[in-house]
C-alpha cells in the first residue's frame, strides 16, 4: 500500500501569502516554508517553471523542512516547449528551444539547481507539464525520448494538457505504454469536463514507484480567463470524497502517491488539501499517519465557499 502524501502546488503563491493563512511571525521566506511543512508532507515548486531553480534555494528548502518532506519540482518552461521570456534565461541566452546549445545550457542549469534536493533525498519528482498544443505524434515522442535521456535516474512525472493523449481506451493504452517505456509517471488530473480542451480524469499507472494526481479546480474559465479565473474554485467535500475510490486503487499499485491541489486562488488549495487529508485519514486503508496535516479545523467542514 502506498505512502500517500497530500499538499498544494505552491507555498509561495502571492494570493496564498495575502490570504492570511500564514500567521503573524511566520510570513518571511523561512517561516512560510516551515509553517507549511508542519502541516503537509509534500509541496510542488511552481516557481521553477517561471525561473530556473538555484542551488542555494534548493539547499535551504531541504534544510528548512523535516525528514521525509519532499518537493515536486516543475520543469522550467523552455524545457516543456512553453514560451519563455528572454529576461528569465541564464547568461543572456536567447529563449530558443530549437538551439541545441541553448537547450544544453538550460538543462545544465536546471540539473545543477535541483541537485541539492536529489542529494538530500527530497526530490519527489520533476513535473513536466506539456502545453495544450503538445499532441500525440512522432515529434512529441521524440521530445519525450530526449527528456528521458536527459533525466536518466530522476523521478519524472508527465502531465499532458492536450486531451487526445487520453481520448479513448486504445489511445490511453498507447500513451500508458509510451510513458512506462521511459519510466515516466503519468499525472492524473481533476478539472472541469465541460470544455473541448478538458483532459479526462483517467488514472493510468505507468511506474510502480509513484503516482501523481493534480486537482486544478473545475472553473469553466480554464481556457479563457485570467489566472485567478482559471483557478478560482473551492472543492466541496462531496467532490473530494468522489475521488477516494480512485485514490485507493492507485495506492494499491504504487509505492507513493502524491495528491496535489492547484486551485491556487487565495487559500483554496491548502484548505482543499486539509479536507482531502481528513477524508483519506478516515479511510485508513489508504493514508499513512505522517501524511495527515495537523489542523484545528473541525472534521467534515467543507472548504470556504
Amino acid at each position: 500500500m502506498a505512502n500517500v502524501l497530500v499538499g498544494s502546488c505552491s507555498w509561495t503563491d502571492r494570493a496564498l501569502v495575502g490570504s492570511g493563512w500564514y500567521p503573524a511571525g511566520r510570513r518571511d521566506a523561512e517561516g512560510r516554508l516551515r509553517y507549511y511543512a508542519e502541516r503537509f508532507p509534500v509541496v510542488e515548486v511552481d516557481a521553477s517553471y517561471y525561473a530556473l531553480p538555484g542551488e542555494r534555494n534548493s539547499r535551504l528548502w531541504a534544510e528548512r523542512t523535516p525528514d521525509g518532506f519532499v518537493f515536486d519540482v516543475k520543469a522550467f518552461s523552455l524545457l516543456t516547449g512553453h514560451p519563455t521570456r528572454a529576461a528569465l534565461m541564464p547568461d543572456g541566452l536567447p529563449p530558443d528551444a530549437r538551439s541545441p546549445a541553448v537547450l544544453d545550457a538550460v538543462w545544465e542549469r536546471f540539473t545543477a539547481g535541483t541537485q541539492p534536493l536529489r542529494a538530500a533525498g527530497r526530490l519527489g519528482c520533476v513535473l513536466f507539464q506539456f502545453p495544450p498544443w503538445f499532441r500525440p505524434g512522432a515529434r512529441s515522442e521524440a521530445f519525450l525520448a530526449d527528456c528521458a535521456r536527459r533525466t536518466a535516474g530522476w523521478p519524472v512525472a508527465v502531465e499532458f494538457r492536450h486531451p487526445q493523449w487520453w481520448a479513448d481506451e486504445k489511445r490511453t493504452e498507447t500513451t500508458r505504454t509510451l510513458l512506462a517505456h521511459h519510466g515516466f509517471t503519468a499525472v492524473a488530473v481533476d478539472m472541469t469536463q465541460t470544455l473541448a480542451s478538458s483532459v479526462p480524469p483517467v488514472t493510468p499507472v505507468t511506474t510502480p514507484h509513484l503516482s501523481v494526481v493534480r486537482f486544478h479546480g473545475r472553473s469553466t474559465a480554464w481556457g479563457t480567463g485570467s489566472k485567478e479565473d482559471r483557478f478560482r474554485y473551492d472543492y466541496s467535500v462531496a467532490e473530494l470524497a468522489g475521488w477516494i475510490p480512485r485514490l485507493r486503487t492507485l495506492a494499491r499499485q504504487v509505492d507513493e502517491l502524491h495528491v496535489l491541489f492547484n486551485n491556487c486562488c487565495a487559500d483554496s488549495a491548502v484548505h482543499a488539501a486539509e479536507t482531502m487529508s481528513r477524508l483519506l485519514a478516515e479511510d485508513q486503508r489508504i493514508i499513512s499517519p505522517r501524511a495527515a496535516p495537523s489542523s484545528s479545523r473541525s472534521p467534515g467542514r467543507s472548504p470556504r465557499s
